[in-house]
Order: C-alpha cells, then sequence, then structure tokens
C-alpha cells in the first residue's frame, strides 16, 4: 500500500518525446514507431522515497494546439509537472505560464531538454544546456537533459520531481503538526 499518491502532468509541444519519456520511466520501454497522444495518456509507477513508497500518477498529455482546453484541465491537483522540450524554446515560456495559470501554486516544475543525445549536432539542438539552465532559474524550475532514446537521466528527472514534493509535503505536515502544538499550548496557557 502506497503512503502517498502524487500526480505528475507531462507537458510540452507535440514531438517533443512526452511519451517516449513517460514509457522509459514507466515499463522501461522505447518505442521507435510512437503515435502523438490524443488528449490524455495515463501510467503509473510506485517508487521508495524516504521510506515512504509513493505511486507516481503521470498524465502525459497531447502537446497540439487542439488539445490544449482538455489538457489544462488535467493541471489540477498536480504537484509536479515535467515541461518537455527538444530542438528549440519556442513555446517553453507559454507552457510555464499555463502551467502557473492552471495549477497548485505550489507545483514543482522540472523543465527537461528531451533528445540530449543530439546535442553534439549544434544544426539539430538550437538550445545550449547553460541557455535553458538560466531560464528554469529564472522561473523557478528544476532542470535536465535527458534522452529516452538511451534512458540517459530519464529515471533521475522524475525521481528528483517525486522526492522535492515529497520533501514539500513532508515540510508542510510538520508545519501542521508545530502549528498544532502551539495552539494547543496557547490554548492551555488561557
Amino acid at each position: 500500500m502506497e503512503d502517498y499518491v502524487f500526480k505528475i502532468v507531462v507537458i510540452g509541444d507535440s514531438a517533443v518525446g512526452k511519451t517516449q519519456l513517460l514509457g522509459c520511466f514507466t515499463p522501461d520501454e522505447f518505442f521507435l514507431d510512437s503515435k502523438s497522444t490524443i488528449g490524455i495518456e495515463f501510467q503509473t509507477r510506485t517508487v521508495d522515497i524516504a521510506r515512504h513508497r509513493v505511486e507516481a500518477q503521470i498524465w502525459d498529455t497531447a502537446g497540439q494546439e487542439r488539445y490544449r482546453a482538455v489538457t489544462s484541465a488535467y493541471y489540477r491537483g498536480a504537484l509536479n509537472a515535467m515541461l518537455v522540450y527538444d530542438r528549440t524554446f519556442d513555446h517553453v515560456a507559454r507552457w510555464v505560464a499555463e502551467l502557473r495559470a492552471h495549477a497548485d501554486k505550489s507545483i514543482v516544475v522540472m523543465l527537461v531538454g528531451n533528445k540530449a543525445d543530439l546535442a553534439g549536432a549544434a544544426a539539430r539542438r538550437a538550445v545550449a544546456a547553460d541557455e535553458a539552465d538560466a531560464f528554469a532559474e529564472e522561473q523557478g524550475l528544476f532542470f535536465s537533459e535527458a534522452s529516452a532514446l538511451s534512458g540517459d537521466n530519464v529515471e533521475r528527472a522524475f525521481l528528483t520531481l517525486l522526492q522535492e514534493i515529497h520533501a514539500n509535503v513532508s515540510r508542510k505536515k510538520l508545519e501542521a503538526v508545530h502549528r498544532a502544538r502551539s495552539q494547543g499550548h496557547q490554548a492551555v496557557a488561557r
């Protein structure tokens, strides 16, 4: 039985590799003939974090503009988001703005540059890692590069998200306990 269930939404433009990253993390498979996601797809994986069983419910959203109204409804209740880009950064700022408009204010977001295996091919990869990292820092996001094709850093990216939200949830529980204790002490003193 899980101690926590954390919802993660995976967002980004069409064909950046969101489904491939998810497939690499959940059933550990990569499909060369993957089709575009229509609407929303959903997968889970249970992991151990700080001696707790955590179920990651991962919602893979369609990147096409025509599905944007449907997918933004799935931001509600998400504690984590993974914003994926590949060769360019064209719409990343718009995705961040949309996420902030529809998601909980305490959502933990990781910017993931997928297809890191293309990093050596400058003509095919227009965004340098330091540029993406600077954008992530400016926006208060975590940053990682990954490759669903090779599997490099995929596990680490998802686990970093889950560990960070676990730390946030644990911190909030501890603060609530301290508040309750201090209110109890104040009631006794009166």
